[in-house]
């Protein structure tokens, strides 16, 4: 069991402390009464996709023995235009730097796609998913 706790600590900002000891602040824009202090809460499922689906796809290569120098991953999401606003379509981008094989970057990203990220498991069943890569030269 996973256990997090949220305290207002004023204005529109909350710091939660996780079970594993981390520290998340998350406030509102200024013009929402907030203080711009950290992320808006709606992003943090971005964030944790971003964290998820990378943590997969490097252990992934690693077991495959592929080699590369650098990953970024870029999100693009687009929320409902009514409440609640949740996320309707993320799309996510893998920019790998160095010369992994191609075939293995795609069965990476289609293992954590469909099998072990928890968090696109959970967002994808509000939102379409899609994923695109690119390998640019070191």
């Amino acid at each position: 069991m996973k256990t997090l706790k949220s305290r207002w600590t004023g204005g529109m900002q909350f710091t939660a402390n996780t079970d594993t000891g981390h520290t998340i602040i998350t406030d509102s824009p200024v013009d929402k009464g907030g203080q711009d202090s950290g992320p808006r809460p709606s992003e943090l499922p971005l964030v944790g996709l971003a964290g998820c689906t990378g943590v997969d796809i490097v252990m992934i290569l690693e077991k495959m023995k592929v080699k590369f120098d650098s990953l970024e991953i870029s999100i693009e999401a687009d929320p409902a235009e009514e409440h609640p606003k949740i996320w309707q379509e993320i799309r996510v981008k893998f920019t790998f730097t160095g010369n992994p094989d191609p075939k293995k970057v795609e069965r990476a990203i289609k293992l954590s796609h469909e099998k072990y990220c928890s968090v696109g498991a959970m967002l994808g069943a509000a939102a379409k998913i899609s994923y695109e890569y690119e390998i640019l030269p070191a």
